[in-house]
């Protein structure tokens, strides 16, 4: 859509911008084969992606050697742009993001013992409970239980039942929609009242599908609100449904959005895509309006911004409250 936009629009620079898609099947070994074919053999001069984090580690060291910039519309982990200087991100990293989910349910929900069920394969979920656990102890909160899954598992009753044995407030479960659907349902079954609080990764319209109304009453934090009254945010939400079949645009759809349009921005800029003057001009982008927030990049290429909380009710994501950095 938005390189669409570009070229609809002339261009960067009188040149159109052509996508070359890949595949990686959100497994790391195959993110990094695919940017070194985009790169070696489609021979591209920037990179959009990749969406979570455990793939963006593993592709982003092939962008590095090759001087290609990579933008992350959605990997929060902060060891992705540590990999080196030619690897960006438009979203905000989990130490901002566990926090606050720390700050929300201690303040918001008056929550003072937290259970955490993580994703031991994810390097997004394993960082994003030692934030949460941090931010919580320190304002007051005890963690009572960790329990652990792997990708793809579809039973979760034996962690759920020893989480309910510690009767807690809340239950941090800060994995990807896939299994979260189903933990939210067996939750359920399982008598627990406590809600379940999460990340970005729970965002996909395909959560609904999988949890239904075992999600209603949950909370997310996450980059944006499809319902957010701004000009700016609505005008592309009716851009988004006129042309993907009335769906509307979630979060990565957002962030997605962003990372091509800060790219092209950054190109404009450095006057094409010559590697160091196109690193330079990204590391430049200041006060850019995106459709999720003012963008500006630190200097570790880490997009500072703030983040919104969603209440999850009746298939939709309902804004509760904006925590700044």
């Amino acid at each position: 859509m938005a390189a669409d936009e570009i070229n609809a629009a002339g261009g960067i620079n009188g040149r159109q911008v052509q996508l070359i898609h890949e595949d990686d099947q959100g497994e790391p070994g195959k993110a990094a084969t695919v940017v070194a074919k985009l790169i070696n053999q489609d021979q591209v001069r920037a990179l959009i992606g990749e969406v979570a984090s455990s793939n963006s580690i593993a592709a982003a060291p092939n962008a590095q050697e090759a001087k290609v910039p990579m933008i992350s519309p959605s990997s929060t982990n902060p060891k992705v742009t540590q990999i080196g200087d030619y690897i960006f991100r438009v979203c905000f990293i989990d130490p901002f993001q566990g926090e606050v989910m720390a700050k929300f349910a201690f303040n918001s929900l008056k929550a003072k013992k937290a259970a955490i069920l993580f994703d031991s394969n994810s390097d997004y979920s394993k960082g994003l409970i030692q934030f949460f656990k941090a931010a919580f102890t320190k304002l007051g909160g005890t963690i009572v239980i960790e329990k652990a899954y792997a990708q793809r598992d579809r039973d979760f009753t034996g962690q759920l039942t020893a989480i309910r044995d510690t009767t807690p407030d809340v239950i941090y479960v800060p994995g990807y929609y896939q299994e979260v659907g189903v933990i939210a349902k067996q939750t359920k079954q399982l008598g627990i009242k406590a809600p379940l609080l999460g990340g970005d990764g729970w965002d996909s319209p395909q959560l609904w599908d999988l949890g239904g109304d075992a999600l209603n009453g949950n909370y997310i934090s996450n980059h944006y609100s499809v319902d957010d009254p701004t000009p700016v945010i609505q005008d592309f939400v009716k851009r988004y449904k006129a042309k993907y079949n009335g769906i509307a645009p979630d979060a990565i759809a957002a962030l997605g959005y962003d990372a091509t349009m800060v790219m092209a921005d950054a190109i404009k800029r450095a006057g094409g895509t010559e590697c160091v003057a196109l690193r330079d001009a990204i590391a430049q982008t200041a006060n850019y309006k995106g459709i999720t927030g003012v963008i500006t990049l630190n200097s570790e290429r880490n997009a500072v911004k703030p983040a919104v909380v969603l209440e999850l009710k009746d298939k939709k994501f309902v804004y509760r409250e904006t925590i700044n950095p």
